[in-house]
C-alpha cells in the first residue's frame, strides 16, 4: 500500500481519519510505526483553534512510543526496538543550539505542532530525535515527554530540599512539576479550582500538601515569607499575575504555562523582593534521561496516571468530548 492512515484535524473542531501518502526517509531519518501517542493540552488547542504559529491540515501527536521500521545503517538504532520520541526538532545552528538549548532553538519544528506528528499508522522524523527507552513499556515511553516539561522546569529554578515551593495547577504539566520538584525533597504545595482533580493528584503525588485555589488568599497569613520558587502552569493570564504575589523575598518564579498577550506585574514589588522570573520551554536531553530514571525507579507509575484510553478510530469521537471537559483526565492515550 501507498498510503497509511492518520488521526488528522482538518480544520479547527473537525477531526477524522484520512489516508495520507507513506513517506519516504532521507538518509538521516527513521521510519517508525507509532505504539501510544498520549493526548496533550496543546492537543485539545490545536483541536479547538487555540493553537497559534499552526496550520491546518495537521496530524498531532508528540508524546509518543515508537517501534523503528527503518534507520541508517550507521545510526546503532535497532530495528523493531520501541524507543521515546523527542519531538523538538532543532537546527543545530542558531544561537540557542550552539549553548545546549535545543528546547528553545529559533527555528524549532515540533513534531505534531509546526510538522505533523505521530497519530498515525506511521511516521518519518530525525534519527536523532529517537531516545533509548531504557526497556520501559509503551505506556511508559508515551508519558516521557510530558514528564521531561515539569523535569526541565524544575531543573531551571534550582529547586532543593530546603526550599519551599507551590505549583499553581493540577493539570497534567503541574502533575509533573509538582512530582519531580517533591522528589528534591523540597516541602511542595499544589493548588487547583477542582477539589477532584487535587483528590486524584493526592494519589499520585501523596508527599504533596493540597490546597484549593479559592483557600489560597489564606496563604499570606500562613505563610508570610512566600514560597521559595512558584511555577505556573495553568495557561491563565490572570492565574500568571496573581502568582508574583506568593514569591518570597530572593525567591523564583518560573512560568511553565504560555498565554497568548501580555502579561502585568508590579515593578516595585518585583524589585523589593529581588524576584526571579523565568521562562520554560520544553525539555532537554538530561530531563528526557531523569524522567526514565524516575519511571524506572518506580517514582511515577503509568497505570496511574492513564485515566483515560483510546483508538485512533475512536478517537475522533473521545477526543473532542475530552476537550470539552478535560477535570477528570489526568493522561489520555491513544492506542495506535
Amino acid at each position: 500500500m501507498n498510503t497509511v492512515s492518520a488521526l488528522v484535524v482538518t480544520e479547527p473542531g473537525h477531526i477524522a481519519i484520512e489516508e495520507r501518502a507513506r513517506l519516504t526517509p532521507g538518509p538521516d531519518d527513521v521510519l517508525v510505526a507509532p505504539l501510544r501517542s498520549g493526548i496533550c493540552g496543546t492537543d485539545y488547542h490545536i483541536f479547538e483553534g487555540n493553537q497559534p504559529f499552526l496550520s491546518y491540515p495537521r496530524v498531532m501527536g508528540h508524546e509518543l512510543a515508537v517501534k523503528v521500521l527503518k534507520a541508517p545503517a550507521d545510526s546503532g538504532i535497532a530495528i523493531g526496538e520501541t524507543y521515546v520520541v523527542n519531538p523538538y526538532v532543532a537546527c543545530g545552528s542558531c544561537v540557542a543550539c550552539r549553548k545546549g538549548k535545543p528546547n528553545c532553538c529559533t527555528r524549532i519544528g515540533v513534531l505534531g505542532v509546526h510538522r505533523d506528528g505521530g497519530m498515525a499508522k506511521e511516521l518519518v522524523m530525525p534519527a536523532r530525535n529517537l531516545v533509548p527507552s531504557q526497556g520501559l513499556s509503551a505506556d511508559e515511553c508515551a508519558m516521557v515527554e510530558f514528564l521531561a516539561i515539569g523535569a526541565h522546569a524544575v531543573r531551571r529554578s534550582g529547586v532543593g530540599q530546603e526550599d519551599t515551593v507551590l505549583v499553581v495547577g493540577a493539570g497534567p504539566i503541574g502533575l509533573g512539576v509538582a512530582r519531580f520538584a517533591a522528589l528534591t525533597g523540597a516541602a511542595v504545595t499544589l493548588t487547583d479550582r477542582d477539589q477532584a482533580r487535587l483528590d486524584m493528584a493526592q494519589k499520585l503525588i501523596p508527599e504533596c500538601r493540597m490546597m484549593l485555589a479559592s483557600e489560597i488568599g489564606a496563604l499570606d497569613a500562613e505563610t508570610s515569607e512566600g514560597f521559595d520558587a512558584v511555577f505556573d502552569a495553568t495557561g491563565s493570564r490572570a492565574s500568571i499575575e496573581a502568582g508574583f504575589r506568593f514569591v518570597a523575598h530572593g525567591g523564583r518564579y518560573c512560568l511553565v504555562s504560555v498565554v497568548k498577550g501580555d502579561i502585568t506585574f508590579v515593578d516595585a514589588d518585583f524589585h523589593r523582593k529581588e524576584m526571579t522570573l523565568l521562562g520554560s520551554r520544553n525539555a532537554i536531553d538530561a530531563d528526557f534521561e531523569q524522567v526514565i530514571a524516575a519511571i524506572k525507579a518506580g517514582h511515577v507509575r503509568a497505570e496511574d496516571w492513564i485515566t483515560h484510553r483510546t483508538t485512533m478510530a475512536a478517537a475522533v469521537t473521545d477526543l473532542p468530548l475530552w476537550a470539552k471537559d478535560r477535570s477528570r483526565v489526568v493522561k489520555a492515550m491513544i492506542e495506535i
